[in-house]
């Protein structure tokens, strides 16, 4: 019995999550898409509403990933490292995306979930593949915690997002 079998369990809740989420957030998206939109409008839209699919395609990813059947951690633990890795590039480029869009003003809760939190999973995910190495086992509580991390964010900013555009956006026009 390797180490990620009882992880099972978690991943197909966790992963089957994300997948909904990420179909929810489509849907949401498009009811508000009649909204009139600027160039402005996309830079915020690249800068608060892609990196939701993003972190909710990477918890649906490593969820794949982890429910196959590897016989040792080894191999598997180079790939969410390599997710944790872009993500913490990702996490970088949504940052500055942040400070570059000039439609809404950023306060502390949107730089926590957008930039701070995001970075910190991605950066446990590579961590967590380093150490892997030496304990699979506590690693993969580590891969547990970002992944779910990364889901909370996700519904947070999608949230947040909806909110947005809904009580804000649609009042002002």
């Amino acid at each position: 019995m390797t180490p990620l079998a009882g992880w099972q369990n978690f991943y197909v809740i966790v992963g089957s999550s994300a997948g909904a989420l990420i179909g929810l957030q489509f849907v949401v998206m498009s009811l508000i898409s009649n909204l009139p939109t600027s160039r402005p409008d996309a830079d915020a839209g690249n800068a608060f509403a892609t990196p939701n699919i993003i972190h909710f395609g990477a918890v649906l990813a490593l969820s794949g990933i982890l429910c196959a059947p590897w016989e040792t951690v080894g191999a598997v633990a180079v790939l969410w490292g390599l997710m944790g890795l872009g993500g913490i590039l990702y996490a970088a480029i949504v940052t500055r995306r942040m400070r570059t869009q000039a439609v809404y003003r950023p306060e502390f809760e949107d730089w926590l979930f957008h930039s701070l939190l995001p970075f910190a999973a991605y950066i446990t995910l590579a961590v967590s593949a380093y150490a892997a190495q030496f304990d699979p086992r506590e690693a993969l509580f580590g891969v547990g915690a970002a992944a779910l991390l990364l889901l909370f964010i996700g519904i947070h900013n999608a949230w947040d997002t909806v909110t947005f555009h809904v009580f804000t956006r649609k009042k002002n026009r």
